[in-house]
């Protein structure tokens, strides 16, 4: 099958249990980078950074599976993608609340594996969080997104904008990543 020939008709969507977080790793994050994004002075600048990923980082397996369960265990929600019984994306959104009035979650995961990119796959994962987080009373999501011109574009595209004040432990452990919340949800 080419990439051409999918279509987001052909995937299903369905939560993930437990066990099946370990999946995610199979999502291929293949990608070759050309720019970056980081702040500065308040806004997005691009700049020019190479990389060429072939799959996951060495190690990242093991270090987010822990947190991935922890998340699920605390209540968060889990989706995978799948085209036939291939996982080809997934999305989590964090069951602990953020942002001064504590109304935001944590969009903690959403990736799509490289040969489904640019077919609606993140689109389709993406509603599916927001309707999830706008059923459980969120008003926006927050995403802690890896600096790539092509994450950071997705999230553009999708109505996120720099976040005014980031999450402080989010921001902490992650502070190469450009933080941002979503629009707002319509609630359910």
């Amino acid at each position: 099958m080419t990439r051409a020939s999918l279509t987001p008709a052909t995937f299903t969507l369905r939560e993930l249990q437990r066990e099946e977080l370990v999946r995610v790793w199979t999502i291929d994050r293949s990608e070759v980078i050309h720019h970056l994004y980081r702040l500065k002075d308040g806004q997005l600048e691009r700049y020019p950074e190479f990389y060429d990923m072939h799959g996951w980082p060495e190690g990242e397996a093991e270090h987010y599976t822990p947190i991935l369960l922890d998340c699920y265990d605390r209540g968060g929600w889990c989706a995978g993608l799948f085209d036939g019984e291939r996982l080809i994306g997934a999305t989590i959104v964090d069951s602990r609340w953020l942002g001064p009035n504590a109304d935001m979650l944590q969009l903690k995961f959403l990736h799509v594996s490289c040969a489904y990119r640019g077919r609606g796959a993140g689109m389709q994962l993406y509603r599916a969080a927001q309707a999830h987080a706008a059923q459980v009373g969120a008003r926006r999501l927050y995403a802690s997104a890896t600096p790539s011109v092509s994450t950071i574009d997705f999230y553009l595209r999708l109505g996120f904008v720099v976040s005014a004040q980031p999450d402080p432990q989010l921001f902490a452990l992650e502070p190469e990543d450009i933080h941002m919340e979503g629009p707002p949800l319509t609630p359910c």
